[in-house]
């Protein structure tokens, strides 16, 4: 292997921690993390911070590697002919190989009246002034969570067990991926809350106004503070750097996690879509992803062949406030078992989650190369030739 082989990973989340950690078992690749702050900020614990139950930040120095470089700033721009970056202070930074792990953030929605007076949580400054609103705000005061999936189920539920009046509008149906026995445990948790679910057809929000919200049936809610937690956006960088991307801006490779466009880029998390066909959205993913996307560079450099990703998504666990949970266990096609745990059960395996992600950060610092991941081996296989027998269909 060559000498000082400089690799720069765009973003310290989930995935870029365990690819920056995990690139250090070579003592000849110098590692650079360009983040916008100074503190990891565990995602899966921001409504926890709106709740004002957990601060919902790491210090790097717990998670990263002693010998890692971290930059505390924003890339505004990927050369990759060059193979350097600009950074939003005005300089700029060279790579031999660049690791794409920018994340996501939540989707600015186009209903009427969101972007102005809905609130996001998805971002560390986002929840801090939620919080900070709702703090101004009476315990009556009604409160809406628009979004049926994890975060706003979450986020509902913590605010609810404080006293507040909740409503969570789901969209469509409560928490997608649960199975429907599972689902009626989490209604439960809702109504044992005191929290109002919305679902059906016509649970979708058609307008937001300073003080309430429309839905699609024609009714009025009204609404002193209401949280927007559906959707999710990634960051256009590759898009403004001529990268090719998926139509929601993620980062196109191939199944290595490998660029389409370059083999000096290699990408991981929420941004990435190897092969158009991303994987879910989880803290779980990102990591796994993140420490694949190190060793497909490391086998790069080495000049081996990087094998494909193999993945599975094993479960899927929410909380319901800080006294409940449900620890959804899933098939290797991304659907919900009928079994799960809940109550005591669940929200101990929900804590031992949360905290498994940031322990395996932290251990993959200490021994870079340990992270190990559940397989697929069947299902994306299927979902590919699928894909590919979709794509070489003639058109009629």
């Amino acid at each position: 292997m060559n000498k000082n082989i400089d690799v720069v990973v765009i973003g310290g989340g989930y995935a870029g921690v365990m690819a920056a950690n995990r690139l250090t078992q070579h003592n000849d690749v110098t590692v650079t993390v360009i983040n916008p702050r100074e503190v990891f900020v565990p995602r899966l614990r921001l409504h926890q911070l709106v709740g004002g139950t957990h601060d919902a930040v790491v210090e790097y120095q717990d998670i990263l590697a002693e010998n890692i470089r971290l930059v505390v700033d924003s890339v505004t721009r990927i050369d990759a002919a060059e193979r350097r970056l600009t950074l939003a202070d005005g300089g700029t930074i060279g790579y031999d190989y660049l690791i794409y792990a920018v994340g996501s953030a939540g989707a600015v929605s186009r209903v009427p009246g969101a972007a102005e007076f809905a609130y996001p949580v998805a971002t560390l400054e986002a929840a801090q002034q939620l919080r900070s609103t709702l703090f101004d705000k009476p315990m009556t005061a009604p409160v809406t969570v628009i979004g049926g999936g994890p975060t706003g189920i979450e986020t509902a539920a913590e605010l609810a067990e404080q006293g507040r009046a909740v409503t969570l509008i789901c969209g469509s149906v409560l928490g997608p991926y649960l199975h429907p026995k599972a689902r009626r445990t989490a209604r439960k948790y809702f109504a044992r809350l005191g929290a109002t679910v919305i679902e059906g057809p016509d649970a979708t929000v058609t307008a937001v106004a300073q003080d309430s919200v429309e839905l699609a049936d024609g009714r009025t809610l009204a609404s002193e503070v209401t949280i927007w937690t559906a959707g999710f956006d990634v960051p256009d960088l590759a898009t403004r750097s001529d990268l090719s991307t998926d139509a929601a801006g993620r980062l196109l490779t191939d199944e290595t996690l490998t660029s389409i466009d370059t083999d000096r880029i290699v990408a991981a998390g929420d941004s990435s879509a190897p092969s158009n066909l991303p994987f879910r959205m989880s803290a779980y993913t990102a990591y796994c992803l993140g420490a694949h996307a190190a060793d497909t560079v490391l086998h790069r450099i080495a000049g081996d062949r990087p094998a494909p990703i193999d993945l599975a998504f094993p479960a899927m666990c929410l909380s319901f406030g800080r006294n409940a949970g449900i620890y959804q266990l899933g098939h290797k096609n991304e659907t919900g078992m009928r079994l799960y745990f809940s109550g005591f059960a669940g929200k101990r395996l929900k804590e031992f989650a949360c905290e498994a992600g940031i322990k395996h950060l932290a251990t993959e610092a200490q021994k870079p190369g340990s992270h190990h991941w559940f397989k697929d081996g069947k299902h994306r296989p299927q979902l590919l030739q699928a894909q590919r027998d979709n794509t070489s269909a003639p058109v009629t």
